[in-house]
This record gives structure tokens, C-alpha cells and sequence, in this order.
């Protein structure tokens, strides 16, 4: 199995740790391949804005050969006919192949999207660990039902796998996003290709040498990086991919969904973008509700599809409100996501760097009040500071466009019915927070707000058990929880007739 050839040594660029990367190639049938073009990509260090590494570039010559080998695998190799007890076992071994490897996988991600390393450690790694061992548990979990047809006769349900899954992820949370479409799939019997983001591919490429030294057939797990109107359009349109599960804007989806609707029919899950609002009330605890509202905001630079960057506050507790707010954002330490002590690094890269800046400018135009932020955070980089405008209406663009950066836009509301009016004053509905000691408002707000999860007094509190996805134009289907296998599989009614029951 070939291995990255030239990528950058373990050291350090001036004083920023750059990691070692092994591997740079498409991943395709249990080797690592150039590209058929020899075309590769930068993957820049958003810490610097450096080269980190040229990755081979996939295309439609190199989605078809990796999707022929995901077909071949599905239709004769071992991976759908192993049993469900036999596939999670060999799931179990890829988690802890990746558990023996933290230290290296968090410094791919750190590096590749300026990803905090600490975290990355204690929660992205561990949580990717964490959903495909959920699977592989409910690998063997798998059935369908016994029916009681009428007539002389017997029926039954098999659910079986639906076949070549192409999986299309985005870059804020690599390793995570991975196994959360990967993992349901696996456990079903399917075999995937994946793309990941262009801006992140160098972890999908390590976890598909750990699938290797794990035992997972070849071809049942190809990896093909490239760019979403070359790659991820030729596995969107490919006539011998059976499914699609996308993670990104909704732009994009529409054109997953054209491309299913023009090709094969496949079937589509779409998990798109949000406007998450944080609906604080006058008997909150102020300095919990100011601690969540930033957590909502600027963890993870704000690139996060739930973040709560829409919060609504209670006119009796505002103005106290706003003022603690404001210093804790000033107190939101942004640097070197290898340090430690901080607690934002860099926008992924200098699209998405001048994208939130846009935003920031957009906002003060359009009349907002900017209290704290607004600039970039360093000379070098693409770190912006931690941002809160008030005095925001429900119509400028600040409030309704996901912005995807470390951008708080606060409102104010007076009664309930206000604040749910106001919550669902969006085209998006992936997740909500509510912040109240009031378990009668908690319960009527909870279920007002049009939304795939609601967060009461907590927030980004995910589980690999609780259901994800979206309302409206944040997508549909489910990832996480034993519903998420469905999207991968089949259902197929066996009826036989028994014309000599003693029963029917």
C-alpha cells in the first residue's frame, strides 16, 4: 500500500507545528493511486495560509474506477455477505486502530482546518470512535418483520443493503463527518466512495489506511478528494452509485438533487445549512446563558451547522445580558489552535476568512450595533475576532444567510409567542436552544420551534443515540440513531402462499 510521497516532515514552520503527512493519494480498491489526469491540489495550513500538502485531485475517471470497485465489492466481495456480528467486529478493530492513533489524527484535522488540537483529542477523535462503535454494535441489530397478510398466505419483511453509497462531507468537523455517514453505511452491508472536502482530505486519507491494516475488504472503502463540480458531481450523477448522503450548503444539495433526478433516481439525504436561534428567558441564569451563547457561537470559529447565531433575549434580563456578553467574547482567547490556552483558531481558509468579513461589513451597512469585534484577529492567518452586533432585525441579511463564522447577531423579545414567531422566522430548521428554569415554557417552546433538535439548557449536546437532521431548508433524513441504517437500506415484502395453515 503506497504511502504520501514528499509531504512535510514533522517540525515546525517558524513556530507552528506542522504534522507529518504519509498520505496523499486517492485511496481506490485497497491502494493508494495518483490521480488518472497525475492532476493534485493544495491543502493549505489555515494557521499561515502555507502549503501543507499536494493531494491528488480526483476527477470522473477516477470517481467511475473507484465507484467499479465499491459496485464489485458489493456484488462479490465478502463485505454485504459477512454477518452483522462478523462486520462489527471488524468495525471495532478500525476504532481501535484510530484510538492507538489521537494524537496523529487530531494534528491532521488541527492543521488541515485549524481545528483546536486540545479538542480535537478530547472530542472530535473520540466521538468519530465513539459513532462507529455505536454502529458496529448495531451492526447484528439489523431485521425486518413478520406481517399478517390476509389470505392463505405468509409474509415477511427483509431489509437489505442498498448498495454503492457516495458520501460528499464537509470541512469543519473531518473525522467526525466521516464516520457519521460512514459508519450507518458500513454496518448495513454497503460498500462507499467518498469525497471529502477539498479543504480537508488529509484525515479521510489516514482512516482509509487504518481501514486497510483493520481488515475491511478493499474497494468496500474508496476515498477519492476533489472538488465538488468535478469529483462530487460525478458521483452525485453516476448512474451505478445507489445513494447519496451529502453534508454542506444548499446550493449544493439542489444540485445533488438535480443530479439523482437527471441520472438513476438514487436516493438523497441532504444535511444542509442553519440559523440556529438561542431563545434566552427572563428567569435564566444569566451567567449560564451567557457562557452557552458563546459556546453556541464561536466554538469551533463558528463553523458549525447548529451554531446559535441568532440569540434572542428576554427584554427583563437584555441589558445585563449584552453587557456580560461583550466581555466574555473579549475573553474568547483566538490563536494557534496547537496552544492550549486558546480558545478560537483560524477560519478554515481565505474564502471562508473573507466570506465572514463580508458578512461583518454587510451588518454595520445594513445598520446593525457592532459591540465587539469585527477584524481580523492577526497579521497572518485567517483568524477573526469574536463578533456580536445588536440592535438586529429579523430581515437584514446578518440575521437570515448562514454566515459560518464567529458572528452573533443579538435580538430582543418580549413574550413567548414573540420569541417562537421569531425563532421560526428563517428558512432553515436544523436546531434551537432554549434557556429557562420553566418547564412548562421549555415544553411549549420545545415543541413550537421548527427544528431537527432543540437543546434545553445545554447546547451542541450530541449523542450517537439522538436522531440528526433538518426541517424546512436545512435538508431531510436522519443521521445518527439505529434510523440512520435505514437510509441504507432496502425493504423488500417475501410473500408465500400457505395453502395448508392450521391458522391464518
Amino acid at each position: 500500500m503506497g504511502s504520501n510521497e514528499g509531504g512535510a516532515c514533522d517540525g515546525k514552520a517558524g513556530s507552528v507545528v506542522v504534522p507529518e503527512i504519509k498520505f496523499t493519494k486517492l485511496f481506490i480498491n485497497g491502494e493508494f493511486v495518483d490521480a488518472a489526469s497525475g492532476k493534485t491540489f493544495e491543502t493549505r495550513d489555515p494557521r499561515t495560509g502555507d502549503v501543507l500538502a499536494h493531494v491528488a485531485e480526483a476527477d470522473k475517471a477516477d470517481v467511475d474506477i473507484a465507484v467499479h470497485a465499491a459496485r464489485e465489492a458489493f456484488e462479490h466481495g465478502k463485505w454485504p455477505r459477512m454477518s452483522g456480528y462478523e462486520r462489527g467486529r471488524v468495525m471495532n478493530k478500525l476504532a481501535d486502530l484510530m484510538e492507538q492513533h489521537t494524537e496523529e489524527l487530531a494534528l491532521l484535522d488541527g492543521a488541515d482546518a485549524g481545528k483546536l488540537l486540545l479538542l480535537g483529542k478530547i472530542i472530535d477523535i473520540p466521538a468519530a470512535v465513539q459513532m462507529l462503535r455505536y454502529y458496529a454494535g448495531g451492526a447484528d441489530k439489523i431485521h425486518g418483520e413478520s406481517l399478517r397478510v390476509s389470505g392463505k398466505y405468509q409474509g415477511y419483511t427483509l431489509k437489505e443493503p442498498i448498495g454503492v453509497v457516495g458520501v460528499i462531507i464537509p470541512w469543519n468537523f473531518p473525522s467526525l463527518m466521516f464516520f457519521l455517514k460512514i459508519s450507518p453505511a458500513l454496518a448495513a452491508g454497503c460498500t462507499v466512495v467518498v469525497k471529502p472536502a477539498e479543504q480537508t482530505p488529509l484525515s479521510a486519507l489516514y482512516y482509509a489506511h487504518l481501514a486497510k491494516l483493520a481488515g475491511i475488504p478493499d474497494g468496500v472503502i474508496n476515498v477519492v478528494p476533489g472538488f465538488g463540480p468535478t469529483a462530487g458531481a460525478a458521483i452525485a450523477s453516476h448512474m451505478d452509485v445507489d445513494s447519496v448522503a451529502f453534508t454542506g450548503s444548499g446550493e449544493v444539495g439542489r444540485l445533488i438533487m438535480e443530479a439523482s433526478a437527471r441520472s438513476n433516481l438514487k436516493t438523497v439525504s441532504l444535511e444542509l445549512g442553519g440559523k440556529s436561534p438561542l431563545i434566552i428567558f427572563d428567569d435564566a441564569d444569566i451567567d449560564m446563558a451567557v457562557e452557552l451563547s458563546r459556546l453556541a457561537i464561536f466554538f469551533n470559529k463558528g463553523e458549525v451547522c447548529v451554531a446559535g447565531s441568532r440569540v434572542y433575549v428576554q427584554e427583563g434580563i437584555y441589558d445585563e445580558f449584552v453587557k456580560k456578553a461583550v466581555v466574555a467574547a473579549q475573553n474568547w482567547k483566538v490563536g494557534d489552535p496547537f496552544d492550549v490556552t486558546t480558545n478560537m483558531g483560524p477560519q478554515v481558509d481565505k474564502e471562508q476568512f473573507e466570506r465572514v468579513l463580508r458578512y461583518i461589513d454587510l451588518g454595520k451597512s445594513e445598520g446593525a450595533t457592532l459591540l465587539t469585534g469585527g477584524k481580523p484577529a492577526a497579521d497572518k492567518g485567517y483568524y477573526i475576532e469574536p463578533t456580536i452586533f445588536a440592535d438586529v432585525k429579523e430581515d437584514m441579511q446578518i440575521a437570515q444567510d448562514e454566515i459560518f463564522g464567529p458572528v452573533m447577531s443579538l435580538m430582543k423579545f418580549k413574550t413567548i409567542d414573540e420569541a417562537i414567531e421569531k425563532a421560526n422566522c428563517t428558512k432553515y430548521g436544523l436546531a434551537a436552544g432554549i434557556i429557562t428554569k420553566d418547564l412548562n415554557i421549555a415544553n411549549r417552546v420545545s415543541r413550537s420551534v421548527r427544528a431537527g433538535t432543540v437543546w434545553v439548557n445545554c447546547y451542541f449536546a450530541f449523542d450517537p443515540e439522538a436522531p440528526f437532521g433538518g426541517y424546512k431548508m436545512s435538508g431531510f433524513g436522519r443521521d445518527q440513531g439505529m434510523m440512520a441504517i435505514d437510509k441504507y437500506m432496502q425493504v423488500k415484502s417475501v410473500i408465500t402462499a400457505v395453502p395448508d395453515s392450521p391458522w391464518y
